[in-house]
């Protein structure tokens, strides 16, 4: 559902000599919170990639620490997160960081595969969840929390696992018993729970490394 925060794209083969001005482009591209991966063959051609299929791939560039400022709509729909959270039984912390990773909290965000709104409804969800206005904060809300609180019902109470369905969907956790191997998918989760510690640390002191670990966790334990 969070593809518009990582683009996927094909190797990039570049000749020595432009190293540092792809390596450049590719650290300010969309996905410069993906890991960075490279290699140099046999000719001496470089290449690089965010997405790496061959074990010749090393990490050239590691992923950035998410460092985030909450900004002025941190507290715009405090109301509604919270009597929706409240309603369905969900941490409203967690809802407001779904939010943020989702749409920053843009109520008329749109992703490149038609996700709509707060927290980022594709339309055959919505439909299912008989939302019928994506882009009102109430309703989109309303339909995002309820389906939050269906997976992690789903996944008895696994927040990595239902983030990472939430993201996926449902089929790919299933397929790869835990959490899929996609690097959008895992930086997604760690974001979520990163946003979600920063979100309630007054109430439950914890570290960021909390995050890595939780997803670590049940990476492993699906191998």
């Amino acid at each position: 559902m969070l593809s518009r925060c990582l683009k996927f794209v094909k190797p990039l083969i570049v000749m020595p000599f432009s190293l540092a001005i792809a390596v450049a482009l590719l650290a300010t591209a969309d996905f410069a919170s993906a890991d960075i991966y490279g290699f140099v063959d046999e000719e001496g051609v470089i290449h690089l990639t965010n997405v790496p299929t061959n074990p010749r791939y090393k990490v050239w560039i590691k992923e950035k620490r998410v460092l985030f400022n909450l900004g002025p709509d941190y507290a715009k729909y405090d109301k509604v997160i919270e009597k929706t959270a409240r309603k369905y039984d969900v941490d409203h912390a967690l809802v407001k960081a779904v939010i943020k990773a989702e749409s920053n909290f843009n109520s008329k965000a749109v992703s490149r595969k038609g996700a709509k709104g707060l927290m980022q409804l594709m339309p055959k969800t919505a439909s299912s969840l008989r939302v019928e206005d994506c882009f009102h904060p109430e309703d989109n809300i309303d339909g995002g929390v309820r389906y939050l609180r269906y997976l992690m019902t789903v996944y008895d109470g696994n927040l990595p696992l239902a983030l990472a369905a939430y993201n996926a969907g449902e089929k790919a956790v299933a397929r790869y018993r835990g959490i899929p191997p996609y690097a959008e998918t895992k930086n997604y989760v760690r974001r979520v729970m990163r946003y979600y510690e920063e979100y309630n640390r007054k109430s439950t002191p914890t570290s960021l490394s909390k995050a890595d670990a939780q997803v670590q966790n049940v990476s492993a334990s699906s191998n």
